[in-house]
């Protein structure tokens, strides 16, 4: 680390700290069941309208065997665990969802 943050620095960002969920999608034991890419397409589909609603702030699908993806979502965690419930995917235990409250900070974002 070359970059010097000072104690200021540290109190200053935090203070702009703001409430988000996590969802962790993880491959459930139905993977693989017929019709899964029918199910999955569904799912994609949805993610991609609540990230274009902005219940999903970040939509981050990940290449594994285990975790199917992550989404930050700007929503609090009951609710967030409420509407990923209803996720084709996880209904049909195809994934599984854990949701978890954490905070970021506006203005974060992935590099284009």
């Amino acid at each position: 680390m070359s970059t010097t943050v000072t104690d200021e620095q540290i109190r200053a960002l935090a203070a702009t700290a703001k409430p988000y969920s996590l969802a962790l999608l993880q491959w459930g034991p139905e993977r693989t069941m017929d019709g899964a890419d029918a199910i999955e397409l569904e799912h994609q589909r949805r993610m991609v309208s609540l990230r274009a609603e902005g219940v999903i702030a970040i939509l981050c699908p990940v290449a594994s065997d285990t975790v199917a993806g992550i989404a930050i979502m700007t929503v609090p965690a009951e609710e967030a665990a409420e509407i990923m419930a209803g996720d084709p995917c996880v209904r049909t235990a195809m994934m599984r969802c854990e949701v978890h409250p954490c905070h970021g900070f506006p203005g974060d974002a992935l590099p284009v």
